[in-house]
């Protein structure tokens, strides 16, 4: 299995170089991730003068679980320095630099998970299609602001998911076809609160399950596809998901885990698993 190694630093998160777009742009219901009501286009009542978030190491404790578990995926201090200019304009402009970073945050989720495609198959045809659409993706994610807005996505997040797929046969085929394998192995989309504790799930098509508070301590879930899985309060303490396909960090910020947990070289332990927020 290739290490993935480190994504590209365009798709990591820097709040520092960012004028605080998720918590301006996005709206949020109050909840149990969130605190109070907020509409969108209109800044977080704990921002500060210089766009800081003044509650950021206490956000899980003071109610704002869903601000702790977003990954921007490096589209906020991308948008921020293109459009600066715009974002200083007055209020018609920063509502279009606030619906770009919507799409950018999508184009960029799209570049992340390509990224680890092209380092996971072995079919040269799969490999080229994937550098296709990343090129394709890249030049989407430009300075033109107006072609941003106007670009259907749709269609191209189509094929980024029909390419992903293709990707996750190709490395669970290896893992579904061993005759050691245990019978079993669930294949259900609602898996919430289900008991998987200490099972070998390797090659496991995930893909958009619901495993909402599961218990997923000790498992082996290498090669699993856990695209757009639903880890909310899933337990994975101990589990090792060194090699599984697709993971966000938005995702592992939403589960539990501990330092026992071995996660892809591309992700940090996030500081709630070691007792630090």
């Amino acid at each position: 299995m290739p290490s993935l190694g480190p994504r590209p630093s365009t798709l990591r998160a820097d709040c520092r170089s960012c004028v605080a777009l998720c918590c301006t742009a996005f709206g949020f219901t109050r909840s149990i991730d969130f605190a109070v009501d907020k509409p969108a286009g209109t800044p977080c009542r704990n921002l500060d003068s210089s766009y800081a978030c003044t509650i950021h190491d206490s956000l899980r404790g003071r109610g704002f679980r869903g601000c702790a578990v977003f990954d921007c995926l490096g589209a906020g201090q991308a948008v921020s320095r293109r459009f600066a200019a715009e974002l200083a304009a007055g209020p018609d402009a920063r509502r279009s630099v606030f619906g770009v970073f919507g799409v950018v945050r999508h184009c960029h989720e799209m570049l992340w998970h390509l990224h680890e495609a092209a380092q996971r198959t072995r079919d040269d045809g799969t490999a080229d299609a994937v550098h296709r659409l990343t090129t394709v993706v890249t030049r989407l994610v430009g300075d033109d602001l107006d072609l941003i807005l106007a670009a259907d996505v749709d269609p191209i997040h189509a094929a980024v998911g029909d390419i992903l797929a293709e990707v996750s046969a190709e490395v669970r085929a290896s893992y579904l076809a061993d005759p050691d394998r245990p019978t079993g192995m669930p294949t259900a989309t609602d898996l919430a609160g289900a008991r998987l504790r200490g099972r070998r799930m390797c090659g496991a098509d995930l893909r958009g399950a619901c495993l909402i508070g599961a218990d997923l301590r000790g498992t082996d879930l290498t090669a699993a596809d856990l695209l757009g899985a639903d880890l909310r309060d899933a337990r994975l303490n101990g589990a090792d998901l060194t090699g599984a396909l697709f993971l966000t960090p938005s995702q592992v910020n939403a589960a539990h885990g501990d330092a026992a947990t071995a996660l892809p070289a591309s992700l940090s332990t996030p500081q709630h698993w070691l007792g630090r927020a």
